[in-house]
Parts: C-alpha cells; sequence; structure tokens
C-alpha cells in the first residue's frame, strides 16, 4: 500500500502530528493533487481544536483547511476545503473547486495572504453596497485580518479608511499601508468613544473584527456623533475577539440609516464566493497585497502550531 506523509488530528488537545497515511486515491470526478502550501491560520488552529463549526466529528483527521496545489498538468489552483483537511503530500480535490492560480505566483505568500484578505474582501464585495470614494472604518485593525482590511479596502478603491486597533506600534505602521486616520482602542473608555467619534462619525462601512462590549461602545460613539444621520451606515460583523454577542439599542437603529449584518460562508452563495476567490487570487498574484509567510516544513507541524505570528505574518506549512 502507498503512503504519503500528513499532518493527523488526534486529539483536540494537541497540535496535529506528522504521520504516514494511505496515499488518496481520486474517485470519479475527483482529482489528486500535490500540496504546496497551506496556511495555519485562526480558523485553520480553531478547527483542529474541536472549537470551529467544521471540526471533525470523528478522529484522526487530516488537519488544514485550505491550500495551493499543482494539478496533474502542472498549473496551479488554490482549494478551500473546510472540514476536510488539506495537510499531506498529495489530497483528492473537486476540480470545480479549484481557484486558477497565475503563472509565477509565490505559494506560500498566496497561502498566508488568502485567508486574512478574504473577509474584508468578500465583506466589500458581497455584503454591502460598497462603492469606490466611501469611507471605511476597521474596527480591529491590528490583527492580520484587519490589517490586511486596510489594504482591501484600498486596494478596491475606499476614499478614506480609519484603522481602530489596540496596538499602537501596529497602528502607527498601518499608515504607512494606507489607512488614512488610526484611532488607539484604550482602557479609557470615553477617550476611546471621543476619538472614534471624532475620526468616524460620517463612515459608509464599519467592518468589525472585535464585537462585544468594545463594539457596543464603538457603535454609541460613531453613531451618537454622527450628523448626517440618514446616510446609510453598514456594520459588518465579521470577527469576535472582544466577545460573541452585544447588546444594541432599539433607538439607535431608528435613529440612523443603520444597519447590522455580518458576513462570513454561511452568508454568501458558493458560486459568488468562488468567483470572488478568483478574483482575489489574482489580486493577491499580481502583488497588490500580501502577508509574508514564516515557512515550516510538514515534518516541523508541531513548531508550526505553537509559532506566534508577528504582525504582518503568517505560519504556512511548505511541502
Amino acid at each position: 500500500m502507498s503512503v504519503i506523509n500528513a499532518a493527523l488530528i488526534e486529539s483536540f488537545d494537541e497540535p496535529p502530528h506528522f504521520r504516514s497515511v494511505p496515499a488518496p486515491e481520486a474517485a470519479p470526478g475527483q482529482e489528486v493533487v500535490d500540496v504546496l502550501a497551506v496556511g495555519v491560520h485562526p480558523a485553520t488552529r480553531g478547527i483542529a481544536s474541536g472549537k470551529h463549526y467544521t471540526s471533525p466529528t470523528t478522529l484522526p483527521a487530516l488537519a488544514g483547511a485550505d491550500a495551493v496545489v499543482r494539478r496533474a498538468d502542472g498549473s496551479l489552483a488554490y482549494v478551500m476545503m473546510l472540514g476536510l483537511g488539506t495537510l499531506a503530500e498529495r489530497i483528492v480535490i473537486d476540480p470545480a473547486a479549484a481557484i486558477p492560480v497565475p503563472d509565477g505566483a509565490d505559494p506560500a505568500v498566496l497561502a498566508a495572504t488568502m485567508n486574512p484578505a478574504l473577509s474584508s474582501w468578500v465583506a466589500l464585495r458581497t455584503r454591502v453596497p460598497f462603492q469606490a470614494g466611501q469611507s471605511i472604518l476597521v474596527h480591529g485593525a491590528t490583527g492580520n485580518a484587519g490589517a490586511m482590511a486596510v489594504k482591501v479596502a484600498k486596494h478596491l478603491g475606499a476614499g478614506r479608511v480609519i484603522a481602530a486597533g489596540r496596538n499602537r506600534t501596529r497602528l502607527d505602521a498601518l499608515t504607512a499601508e494606507g489607512a488614512d486616520d488610526i484611532v488607539a482602542l484604550t482602557h479609557d473608555q470615553d477617550a476611546t468613544a471621543a476619538a472614534l467619534g471624532e475620526a468616524a462619525a460620517n463612515v459608509d462601512v464599519v467592518l468589525d473584527y472585535v464585537w462585544g462590549p468594545p463594539t457596543e461602545l464603538a457603535m454609541r460613539a460613531v453613531l451618537g456623533a454622527r450628523t448626517r444621520y440618514t446616510r446609510l451606515l453598514d456594520w459588518v460583523q465579521i470577527g469576535g475577539m472582544g466577545g460573541d454577542e452585544i447588546t444594541l439599542s432599539g433607538h439607535a437603529m431608528r435613529s440612523n440609516a443603520f444597519r447590522v449584518l455580518g458576513s462570513g460562508f454561511g452568508s454568501v452563495d458558493m458560486p459568488v464566493m468562488l468567483r470572488e476567490f478568483t478574483e482575489l487570487v489574482a489580486a493577491i498574484a499580481a502583488g497588490g497585497m500580501a502577508v509574508r509567510p514564516r515557512p515550516f516544513p510538514l515534518e516541523k507541524v508541531e513548531a508550526a502550531w505553537s509559532n506566534q505570528d508577528a504582525p504582518g505574518e503568517r505560519t504556512v506549512i511548505v511541502l
């Protein structure tokens, strides 16, 4: 029996382990591909720890959620396979879900960048009626996804982008990456509210990676400072670093043209998602935006799992 190397989830309380497994075989309508690079994203770690809605129900299971792969004809493709696993030398894919990768693209850069960029790209392209020239507040801009949202917003034509976050060093650096204004989210709630109200009173879209009590404060601050209250404000919930729930005043909903909505895999039809994957892959390959990969070989998967990404960096398993 032919075997390959892979990273297996054997317990939700441990990192994936380097193991040998049977080589995959394609069923009709499937294709076996070589894996080149796999990003170790927060969602990837969440799946492996049993805390994600796509976590496997039986173990052992293959780790990994997405991959850059080489097909039989030599071409590269990007695949996302939530719940199926990608961290192996070879995997089986549905050819219809393979997103073409342009020649010359760096697999590690693409694997590092796609996941952080995807949330803001899909939100602005499919969930809100965003138009070039509009203004955006990124709430939680100092994480990888939030920082990438600043670049994505500028790439898609935002006229003004305000970055709000807690890491002051990273926040300052975002001014060189497209942020027109920054707001420090501090423990001083009054100062934070005043700064948010001054900088973001009349934004068109908020991309929210925080949620929880910090978002309650931000909503009160922005809505309370708004001078054009009939101008639509779309507040898009993307991440939950600050908590999973908020309390929202009915008065706030009635006194402004204010809409709260979420953006994620359950909110966008898959054909639309695949279209946006294709556009985003092309933009990353063209050099429009990038996260710096921190490469680890497959046999060092346990070390990769414990690596703490620096700002602007993403752990990537390269095969």
